[in-house]
């Protein structure tokens, strides 16, 4: 399974030309497939951290008090509204991306950092909320009801004392939602037409076609787009482990 990474990380490390005739490990390690992969990529690297950024944002932003509302409020019809949200998980993502881009095309949004922010939300919004939503179940009411009668409003309660408790459920939907963004190649393909916003998933793929001989470029890139994911999951694999679990037994 680790034998592909090991590979591309190794082929990146080889002078340019055909990696099938490289040594089994860079003994003479060359990094100017590095240098052309910044020098051609390092706008698509910022406008992928920019749009999973963003996606994380928008995302936690809204799944928050909706996971909050479907955990705690005792709404008719919640149920209802869960199975929805469940069933959103279910629509293939090329339905979606060709309804939107219709739409973002009578709108303006074809192109634009905003659009692919609001696409990539699409597959975000409702991880989210089932996640933070099973955590917020296990929150005692308790809790909540001693900070009613403290004076605390329902704003108020949220904000200061259910967020907090939350942590760990909020970085497991932050993480996996900048992961769903970062290693989106669907919207990335049909919402952007032109290079001036471009992710990083859909410069790899126009790359190789330009450059087949540039082998070292085209897996210096891959090293370089795979890095920001594998810090984030080593950096929050406790707090992943931790919201992942929690919740499934009260």
């Amino acid at each position: 399974m680790l034998f592909p990474v090991y590979w591309m990380v190794n082929a990146s490390l080889q002078p340019a030309g055909n990696t099938l005739r490289g040594d089994w490990f860079p003994f003479h390690p060359d990094f100017g497939g590095y240098a052309t992969a910044l020098r051609d990529q390092g706008r698509n690297l910022v406008t992928s951290l920019v749009v999973a950024l963003g996606s994380v944002a928008l995302s936690l932003g809204l799944a928050a008090p909706a996971a909050y509302a479907l955990a705690q409020f005792r709404i008719r019809g919640s149920n209802v509204v869960l199975f929805g949200i469940l069933v959103t998980q279910m629509v293939p993502g090329i339905v979606v991306a060709n309804a939107l881009y219709s739409a973002y095309n009578d709108l303006g949004l074809l192109n634009s950092y905003l659009g692919l922010i609001l696409a990539d939300s699409t597959a975000g919004v409702p991880f989210a909320i089932i996640v933070m939503r099973s955590f917020m179940q296990s929150i005692p009411r308790e809790i909540i009801e001693a900070a009613r009668v403290d004076g605390a409003g329902r704003l108020r309660v949220f904000r200061s004392v259910v967020l907090p408790l939350s942590t760990n459920a909020l970085i497991t939907a932050a993480v996996f939602t900048f992961l769903f963004t970062w290693s989106d190649f669907l919207f990335a393909l049909t919402l952007t037409t032109t290079e001036t916003v471009q992710p990083i998933t859909l410069g790899i793929h126009q790359y190789i076609g330009a450059h087949t001989n540039q082998w070292n470029a085209i897996m210096a890139t891959a090293v370089m787009a795979s890095v920001p994911a594998a810090m984030l999951l080593v950096a929050a694999q406790r707090y992943v482990a931790a919201g992942a679990t929690s919740g499934a037994v009260k």
